[in-house]
């Protein structure tokens, strides 16, 4: 058993945070002692496993402001987790002793965690370089933002090692940092298959006021407009043109988000969302959710017919893989990590992100009931496959092992150069 420690800025619900949770699951499998530490931690904003014991959780520098005036908020983003990096270098591993400390998303806290002596290895994930997800700007933008990029580049260097989400990720990392030389591990995220076995749904009735009879397609994505929401509502739109009458009536489109009351931009978007629905005239074909609870997401997964996955450019997209295990059948754009999930005509559609091709690829699974169920039966095999827990969890526990070497054999040369001395 060796000590992990997991720092992330924010516990909330994304793909982010799953991913360090379901990585936490598994070293926690192998035996592993887990502990995450964080800037901002909502108990009603979050996933089950900060909450109910599973993991300890400990909040640091949440005092220190997200923006000033609405702005820079990148700037505090860093501050905070350079706060929180300093505090486990002075406070916590000199007392813990962990071997690996278990980053991601801001990888300025690095060269800070080192300042803390000792044989541990820092591990970054890099779910996507953070220079690129910055806004287009004008000129004070782009001043603001080059000291940031440099840094980015500079800290990432300094991981032990650093892991990417997707081939596609790979290659946006190699062209965003081409100083670094070294080449990122691949780890592809999971999902904790154990959660989804123990946990029965519930009638779907339960969750959303939704007739049993309707076919539905199910959008989970967090209500940012990155994420391209409007293209399953313009998508829906389109489709009532291809339909017959009674083929219309049976569709409906469920779009459940993870929504943050403190976030402005999910508070705006909701509402565009909901406002485009109305100027559509789609109002009682779509269901809007708030932040799902786990049971409902499973629940809404389970009854779905199809996901509808509307990004462009996702880095990864750890969606398509649960209504993968749940054997349906997943549209998406053709870009990105779901080009690396989801195979064209086998599992599912990977389309243009333009409504006509959604819609076209939404007409064929509601006239063709088989071939939804012949395409999420082979989307199943294939999680099964390439990206199921257990495959997950053996390739963290083969870069902990390879780790733990590493410091083996740092500790035999520094034991040598002191004989010598």
């Amino acid at each position: 058993m060796v000590k992990i420690i997991f720092l992330h800025p924010d516990l909330g619900i994304g793909g982010a945070e799953r991913l360090v949770l379901d990585a936490a699951l598994a070293f926690k499998s192998k035996g592993h002692e887990v502990s995450f530490y964080t800037n901002h931690h909502d108990p009603s904003h979050c996933f089950a496993e900060t909450k109910n014991g599973t993991f300890p959780v400990t909040v640091v520098g949440d005092w220190i402001p997200r923006s000033i005036l609405g702005r820079f908020k990148a700037a505090c983003a860093y501050v905070r987790m350079v706060y929180a990096a300093v505090y486990l270098a002075w406070y916590v591993i000199p007392v813990q002793e962990p071997t690996l400390i278990f980053c991601d998303l801001i990888s300025l806290c690095i060269p800070f965690l080192k300042f803390a002596r000792g044989p541990f290895r820092v591990v970054f994930y890099c779910h996507h370089p953070d220079k690129l997800l910055s806004s287009e700007g004008g000129f004070f933008k782009k001043l603001y933002r080059a000291p940031l990029n440099w840094l980015e580049e500079l800290t990432t260097a300094q991981a032990d090692k650093v892991l990417v989400n997707s081939k596609y990720t790979a290659r946006v990392y190699k062209d965003a940092f081409q100083n670094i030389k070294d080449v990122p591990d691949i780890c592809y995220p999971s999902i904790n298959t154990e959660f989804f076995i123990n946990t029965i749904p519930k009638n779907l009735k339960e969750v959303v006021p939704v007739g049993t009879d309707k076919f539905i397609f199910l959008s989970i994505n967090r209500y940012e407009r990155k994420k391209n929401l409007q293209l399953a509502l313009r998508a829906l739109e389109h489709l009532r043109h291809m339909l017959s009458e009674d083929d219309w009536y049976r569709v409906h489109l469920i779009m459940a988000g993870g929504f943050d009351p403190i976030n402005l931009e999910n508070m705006e978007h909701y509402i565009e969302l909901t406002d485009l629905a109305a100027e559509l005239d789609i109002e009682d074909k779509v269901t809007f959710m708030k932040s799902p609870k786990d049971i409902e997401k499973v629940s809404l997964l389970y009854h779905c017919n199809a996901l509808v996955y509307t990004p462009s450019n996702e880095h990864f997209g750890i969606v398509p893989l649960e209504a993968m295990y749940y054997s349906k059948p997943v549209i998406a754009v053709n870009s990105g990590g779901p080009t690396e999930t989801v195979v064209n005509d086998v599992t599912g559609f990977l389309c243009p992100p333009t409504s006509k091709a959604f819609a076209s690829a939404m007409n064929k699974l509601i006239l063709n009931p088989q071939l939804g169920v012949k395409l999420g039966e082979s989307g199943r095999k294939r999680f099964e496959t390439k990206f199921s827990f257990d495959a997950f969890t053996e390739q963290l526990d083969g870069i902990l092992s390879r780790e733990r070497q590493l410091i083996s054999e740092a500790r035999a040369i520094e034991y040598d150069q002191r004989k010598r001395k």
